[in-house]
């Protein structure tokens, strides 16, 4: 799996003593800081922001990475193709009333640093093996969105993106901000607003019956790299919400979802971010998410006030209703 390739990158670092603080110093001669207690610091506002695809196009079946000259081209065409939208929008009514250009939106126009793809690393032809009955749901959650607001993402109603929902790019604010203390990890997301604040110290899960949206955390480092496993999910949240997520958009994740998470920095400016999913009631077989996030300390994050003036559920179930009362009177 081409993701060993940033595990050997940091296995390979140096480890040497400097100014009385421990560091790891690369071939190239980056060094990274440690924090007090000795960790690699893992610590800063961190973006992924692109236009690599969660799963692989059929005509890139057989590819891991990307030529420099798709790249460009991928590149160039995603400017040109949100140039001409902008240049070319209508205002009417019954209209897009959000992000009807793209001074809204923050979707990224670069694809991965690494060239990779698609985020999916594993399976080898980097799709998702999600099972006929786990399809079949998301579509019928889908098709009842204007008869009940359990039927929209837990995204749409301001709960959670969940885990790892919560790390993957969308539309606007990928940001997330990672602080360290000798016992804790804490990950500030700037979507939600969601924090996490993952033990260091603790080695056991919580009591099974106890289910939360966004699991029970633990976390230990294996040598340079924090490994998170989260366990102990409700059956009420999705593997993806944003279309970002393409198929795996609004698939539900079962209680037995179990994600193990590792962060290792590679570089000044990046952080490789694997994930693996376990879950039988989603995937015939395990799925592995692997991307680089980039450093940004000068991006601002701002509160993400999702409820406040959020009016798309009650208005999308009044339109439900308004559509049965029109077809009941043309009976």
């Amino acid at each position: 799996m081409k993701t060993d390739l940033w595990k050997l990158t940091a296995a390979a670092c140096l480890v040497s003593i400097a100014s009385g603080a421990l560091f790891a110093q690369s071939d190239d001669g980056w060094v990274m800081g440690r924090t007090p207690d000795g960790q690699p610091d893992l610590q800063g506002v961190w973006t992924n922001d692109t236009i690599t695809p969660i799963e692989r196009p059929a005509s890139l079946a057989d590819r891991d990475f990307l030529t420099p000259e798709e790249i460009e081209a991928m590149e160039t065409g995603i400017a040109q193709r949100r140039t001409d939208a902008d240049n070319n929008i209508v205002v009417r009514a019954g209209g897009n009333v959000g992000g009807y250009n793209q001074i809204w939106l923050d979707s990224g126009d670069t694809v991965l640093s690494t060239g990779q793809t698609s985020m999916i690393v594993d399976p080898p032809n980097g799709r998702a093996p999600i099972i006929e009955s786990a399809l079949a749901e998301r579509d019928f959650y889908f098709a009842n969105v204007e008869n009940d607001y359990v039927y929209h993402t837990v995204w749409d109603r301001c709960i959670t993106r969940g885990v790892p929902g919560s790390m993957l790019p969308a539309g606007y604010n990928n940001a997330y901000r990672i602080i360290q203390t000798p016992d804790t990890i804490t990950i500030v997301y700037e979507m939600i607003h969601d924090v996490r604040v993952i033990p260091l110290s603790k080695t056991e899960h919580i009591d099974p019956k106890v289910r939360l949206w966004m699991g029970d955390s633990v976390a230990h480092w294996e040598g340079e790299t924090l490994v998170i496993e989260t366990k102990n999910f409700n059956d009420r949240g999705m593997i993806a919400n944003s279309s970002a997520g393409g198929r795996l958009k609004g698939v539900p994740a079962s209680e037995h979802l179990h994600v193990v998470e590792r962060f290792t920095r590679v570089s000044e400016g990046t952080i490789i971010w694997e994930a693996t999913m376990t879950d039988p009631e989603a995937f015939s077989s395990p799925v592995t998410i692997s991307m680089p996030l980039t450093l940004e300390n000068d991006y601002q994050m701002y509160e993400y006030a999702c409820h406040e003036g959020n009016y798309a559920i009650p208005n999308i179930l009044s339109a439900g209703r308004a559509r049965e009362r029109m077809q009941a009177s043309n009976d």
